[in-house]
């Protein structure tokens, strides 16, 4: 007996599933419902909503911290960036400069790279007083986090991926990338390169 009882409960139960399934429930069946529950589900629910709603809050909370801690670290990592660019036409201004016979020959010469010179260490001072560094790039290897390899340059003595010439100048402002250092790398010759770089001369050399 008791257990038909149960069979007829479940069955009813399953019954109201599939009636709601099929008909959007509204609110006086809502109100119906919450009836129905005991004081000790009523609770378990209240406690759940408001943990549920704390963790809510502690996110937000987090997120707002987040925001405001890098605001305050990298406001000016849009300002430093464009900064670079004047870096960047300090050096191309020095190297025009130094590769012009006429300016190199002249009696003011020196003096135009010594202003050069003073103008690009002040910078680069700026720059360090508001933790924001070159990277290191010649002789290092190459580190993808920080160089971007743009050349291979063919080197017996050097090891792959070492880097043997900045392109341009990387910086890092605290912990975050500025821009990377634009760099050439070694590329090892094999002794097969080698040897066919030779016969291929030699050719060359008896027609």
């Amino acid at each position: 007996m008791e257990k038909e009882k149960t069979e007829h409960q479940n069955n009813s139960l399953k019954d109201e599933i599939s009636e709601d399934e099929e008909n959007p429930i509204d609110a006086s069946v809502l109100k119906q419902k919450e009836e129905k529950k005991t004081p000790e589900e009523k609770i378990v629910e209240l406690e759940e909503k408001i943990i549920r709603q704390y963790a809510e809050m502690e996110n937000q909370r987090r997120r707002y911290e987040k925001e405001k801690e890098d605001a305050f670290e990298y406001g000016g990592f849009a300002f430093a960036k464009e900064t670079l660019n004047l870096i960047d036409n300090l050096e191309r201004s020095k190297t025009t400069i130094q590769n012009d016979k006429n300016l190199k020959n002249s009696e003011g010469f020196k003096k135009i790279i010594d202003h050069l010179d003073i103008i690009y260490n002040d910078m680069i001072s700026i720059l360090k007083k508001n933790n924001i560094y070159a990277i290191e790039a010649v002789g290092k290897k190459l580190d993808p986090n920080f160089h971007q390899a743009m050349i291979e340059i063919e080197d017996e003595n050097k090891e792959n991926g070492t880097i043997l010439q900045e392109i341009q100048k990387g910086f890092i402002m605290k912990d975050r990338l500025l821009r990377p250092s634009l760099v050439g790398v070694a590329k090892k010759i094999s002794k097969k390169e080698q040897n066919s770089a030779e016969n291929t001369e030699n050719k060359e050399e008896k027609n």
